[in-house]
């Protein structure tokens, strides 16, 4: 008879679906697999068996999550599979390859640059780790650390557990689930199912990785009839059971993989009498059978855990070397612990925890009192961090006095490390232990309030919004309004407010303010600075230009006192947008240089400079400039290893001018990489916003409405707390209601922009103006498509958008704008379209020439030549409409400005207008015989020697297809379709799709 199966029985399909993936992995495609059951059921057994044949190329890195109680230590599970890596190729290695993100990688293993790894004195000097950005930094450090090495070898990252893993490591898991898109990584996760019972985090993620291509979940299913009857047989090896047993063992484990090996395990099974009564029974049956000293010893290490190490186990037993010996050795050879390297540990989790609940109350808080003083003995001695250990025994042993010291220790390293959400979990344990603690202040370091503060801080880094709001707020009622902290945490309170996208963050932090100086603490202080600079923020969002540059002003003031660059730099930056918007345009572009100039280098406020400045720039119509910025701040967060997440930021600040140069491709890609990182909520609705507009003007209504449809509920919360996204979303809500003909929501869309509380700011309100002065011509144009008292509600707001529109023009782009909406509304004085708003060829034509402009987007030009051909034909001058429509079409076509071009071609075949380019192709116009001397296209065509793929994807760029729905249609990812595209253009000779597409025409 053996302990564990010789082989493993009705796992060979799940066995190869790892093999599958894992080959899959090697060509360079990162795959998550997620592995759950009830507890027995084999999930380790089936990983143990995957990495037992792993080919010798590849390199395995695993953790295990451990159980202490509700709050793990911090990384616990990764820190063991990256100090694998650390032996396998050293520090220095490592500290090259995550670069930047040297100082996080640092903070989460000190053992980098101490220690027996002795690279103290060769590595270059980090700097500190922000807070704010810390997180992102461990992240993308980890993230960097797997791509690189998997490089070299791919690499299997094992997680095992999951229903213990600690907040900070879940948060890793999330961030790395997006964000390896150019690894060779498989990441392999298990859970217990039935651990993971109402509310618990792991439900989330579950949900959230099920939606993920890249990932697949696998539930492990009972063993059948026939598969038990084959595993019991392998176990007994030394006579052939009898179906009577076989039949007990099925009807008893229920096809348990584990439960069956322990009904074998007793006796055989040779006879029913020995089957336990209730599941507790048949778990410690092995256990009972020990002799006393070996259950005591599982008794120990049962309250130290899953796996106690033997140093550990020899500082808390309380026997000689010998007996503690001969113990283990009893218990290893009665099947109930393994021996995993210098650990001993379980067989199974289900045997410790029946084992534990066996513990009489006192003998438990014993116990916890030995280990609690062992990993303080280790601690003192230097060892790594266990203050989160020390803290879970102490309070095991229900000793609240020792817990909560190292309760507040376990904060301050799970802070150190970047691990927010375990640094709030210990934070609000510390909170629950203040009141039965003797002194706790003294214990603390810190007021009650103070640690209020600092938990509400450590949950809003962890993400979670509400929370710190709920506690910020819980604090301020407890605070006195005399109390030091009671300024602070109002400053606090407004911060929260904005993070989630609540209102009232600016009356708090003018309360904040009111505060200080109630106490007379009129002096320049770094809590004066950045509640001022907040302020200043949120004034300028909420369109309150004026006060926002006098509050930015102010700041600047407080922050060039107290020799701050970092808030010298934002103080100036917001002070900068906030005169532009206002007016002072040029002024304040150079405010925005001068903040550059005053970060002296700091991150943060340089990260915060290329934000604003690449935006500015592209609402004045710099959109070159624009995109310029918003690289040279994605390369500086690359620098600064924040590239996964205050990278997100500037990437998206680059869509919207990319759009305007017609780079639809390339903003998409951006697009769809920053919305694989789940970024915060309001720079998803920017993403959103900016997706379903591009999804319009690319001729994908119906999806573009469905997207707007499932996008506009997350919208609205951050709508009303920032004008610019109540302007941005309204006016795409209106063109998607424009092009579903539904002009009673149009109207409802752009009635707003005459509401605002404060003038609307203008690079968000001139092109909602058009698209104001769009809807009121096509109610004009159909007025039963609304109500009489809307169709009267229109034609009095005509002059109020005219007055808007007068009022802005002090901004660059407003010379563009208004020609489109005097265009839009003017009305031929004579032929058939008299009468008719939009129908003046005059004034189309001043907007063509007007949308020619730099400054205006390139859609633009392809849309005002569509009208002024439609308005030549309303007036009958089919020569001009033919030309004017023949340069609509062509420039739609070259700059992808797909709506555009349908509608040419609709109104042309309407008209009876033939187009170069309309049929037989794809909309595209016909090349032309080449020219004598030169080679022709089909020449071209021929040289180039396209494989027959690249044929297939250089017809699908002649739809005017994105790489991503190129690889939709081929089944092949969008990266690969892009390889393609990028071959096509070469061997062509082609500097643009465009021009690879117009060769596709010789090609057919």
């Amino acid at each position: 008879m053996t302990t564990s199966a010789p082989a493993m029985i009705g796992r060979d399909a799940d066995l190869a679906m790892l093999n599958e993936r894992l080959a899959e992995v090697r060509a360079g495609a990162p795959f998550t697999v997620i592995i759950g059951g009830e507890a027995g059921i084999g999930k380790t057994r089936l990983i143990r068996e995957f990495e037992a044949g792993l080919p010798d190329d590849v390199r395995l890195l695993a953790g295990q999550c451990v159980d202490l109680g509700s709050v793990a230590a911090p990384y616990a599970p990764v820190k063991t599979a990256l100090r694998t890596l650390l032996s396998e190729v050293g520090a220095q290695r490592m500290l090259d390859a995550v670069g930047p993100g040297r100082a996080a990688l640092i903070a989460l293993l000190p053992e980098l640059v101490s220690g027996e790894s002795s690279v103290a004195t060769i590595v270059p000097p980090v700097t500190p780790v922000a807070a704010g950005s810390a997180t992102g930094q461990l992240h993308e450090a980890i993230a960097v650390l797997l791509e690189t090495f998997s490089r070299e070898h791919p690499i299997v990252f094992v997680i095992e557990d999951l229903h213990w893993i600690d907040a900070a490591s879940l948060a890793l898991l999330r961030f790395l689930m997006r964000a390896l898109g150019s690894s060779r990584v498989l990441t392999v996760l298990s859970y217990r199912t039935e651990d993971l019972t109402r509310g618990h985090p792991v439900r989330d993620f579950l949900s959230e990785a099920e939606r993920d291509r890249w990932v697949e979940r696998r539930e492990l299913g009972r063993l059948t009839k026939v598969q038990v009857k084959k595993l019991t047989k392998s176990l007994i090896v030394d006579e052939v059971p009898s179906e009577r047993v076989l039949d007990t063992v099925f009807r008893r484990s229920d096809g348990v993989p584990f439960f069956v090996e322990e009904l074998v395990g007793i006796d055989g099974c040779r006879d029913e009498g020995f089957v336990p009564d209730t599941l507790r029974d048949l778990l410690l049956a092995r256990y009972e059978r020990l002799p006393e000293p070996a259950q005591g010893l599982l008794r120990l290490i049962s309250t130290g855990g899953v796996r106690v190490s033997h140093a550990m186990l020899e500082a808390v037993y309380t026997g000689t070397a010998d007996e503690l010996d001969a113990a283990a050795r009893q218990a290893v050879l009665f099947g109930v612990l393994t021996i995993e390297g210098d650990d001993y540990a379980f067989r199974h989790a289900l045997v410790r925890e029946a084992i534990l609940s066996d513990l009489l109350p006192g003998e438990r808080a014993r116990f916890h009192a030995r280990y609690a003083e062992a990993y303080e003995a280790a601690a003192a001695a230097g060892a790594r961090r266990l203050a989160a250990e020390i803290s879970y025994h102490w309070l095991g042993a229900h000793d609240a006095a020792k817990a909560f010291p190292a309760t507040m220790q376990a904060m301050r390293e799970a802070r150190a490390a970047a691990a927010y959400g375990t640094a709030a979990q210990l934070g609000e344990r510390a909170l629950g232990l203040w009141d039965v603690v003797p002194d706790a202040a003294a214990l603390a370091g810190m007021s009650k309030l103070e640690l209020m503060g600092r938990t509400a801080s450590h949950l809003r880094n962890a993400g979670e919004g509400d929370r710190s709001l709920a506690l910020v707020k819980a604090a301020l009622a407890e605070c006195p309004r005399d109390d030091p902290n009671y300024p602070r945490l109002l400053r606090d309170k407004g911060l929260y407010l904005a993070n989630v996208g609540k209102a009232g963050s600016v009356a708090v932090l003018e309360e904040a303010l009111a505060a200080l100086d109630a106490r007379g603490d009129t002096g320049p202080t770094e809590l004066r600075a950045t509640t001022l600079t907040a302020l200043a923020g949120r004034l300028m969002i909420d369109g309150r230009l004026d006060d926002a540059v006098e509050t930015a002003d102010r700041a600047l003031a407080v922050a060039t006192e107290i020799g701050s660059p970092r808030y010298s730099s934002i103080a100036t930056n917001i002070a900068g947008i906030s005169r532009a918007d206002r007016g002072d345009v040029v002024e304040g572009l150079a405010l925005l240089e001068r903040a550059r100039e005053l970060a002296d280098g700091d991150g943060a406020a340089l990260l915060r400079y290329w934000t604003n400045a690449s935006d500015q720039h592209y609402l004045v119509g710099h959109y070159h400039e624009a995109v310029r910025l918003a690289e040279e701040g994605l390369a500086q967060a690359r620098a600064q290893g924040v590239e996964r997440s205050s990278g997100v930021i500037l990437a998206s600040n680059a869509v919207d001018p990319l759009f305007a140069l017609g780079e639809w491709e390339r903003a998409e890609e951006l697009i769809d990489r920053a919305l694989a990182l789940d970024p915060p909520t309001p720079f998803t609705v920017y993403l959103l916003r900016a997706r379903i507009w591009a999804l319009l003007w690319r001729g994908e209504t119906e999806r573009a409405t469905r997207l707007w449809q499932s996008s506009r509920p997350s919208m609205a919360a951050v709508m009303e707390v920032e004008m610019q996204t109540r302007l941005g979303v309204g006016r795409v809500a209106a063109e998607i209601a424009l092009a579903n003909d539904d002009l009673p929501a149009a109207w409802r869309e752009v009635r707003p922009l005459l509401h605002e509380r404060h003038a609307p700011l203008a690079g968000y309100a001139l092109p909602f103006l058009w698209v104001a002065a769009r809807v009121v011509a096509a109610v004009r144009a159909r007025p039963h498509a609304v109500s009489e008292a809307v169709a009267i509600e229109v034609a009095e707001a005509v002059p109020e958008f005219r007055s808007l529109l007068e009022q802005l023009s002090y901004w660059p782009t407003q010379p563009v704008w208004a020609a489109a909406f005097e265009a839009e509304l003017a009305e031929a004085s004579e032929g058939a379209g008299a009468g008719d708003a939009g129908t003046d060829v005059a004034a189309w034509r001043a907007a063509v020439e007007a949308a020619a402009a730099p400054e205006a987007p390139g859609f633009l030009i392809a849309y005002a030549l569509l009208r002024q051909g439609e308005a030549e034909l309303a007036g009958a001058d089919r020569a001009a409409a033919r030309t004017s429509l023949q340069a609509a079409l062509d420039v739609a076509d070259s700059g992808g400005v797909i709506a555009v071009h349908d509608r040419v071609v609709r109104v042309a075949a309407a008209a009876g207008i033939a187009l170069e380019g309309v049929g037989g192709g794809a909309g595209l116009v016909a090349p032309e015989a080449g020219v004598a001397g030169t080679p022709s296209d089909a020449d071209v065509l021929a040289a180039a020697e396209l494989t027959a793929r690249e044929r297939q994807v250089l017809e699908l760029i002649a739809e005017g297809l994105s790489n991503r729905q190129i690889g939709e249609r081929l089944f092949i990812s969008g990266k690969t379709a892009s390889v393609h595209v990028s071959a096509i253009l070469r061997k062509l000779g082609a500097a643009t799709r465009t021009e690879a597409a117009y060769r596709a025409g010789a090609l057919r």
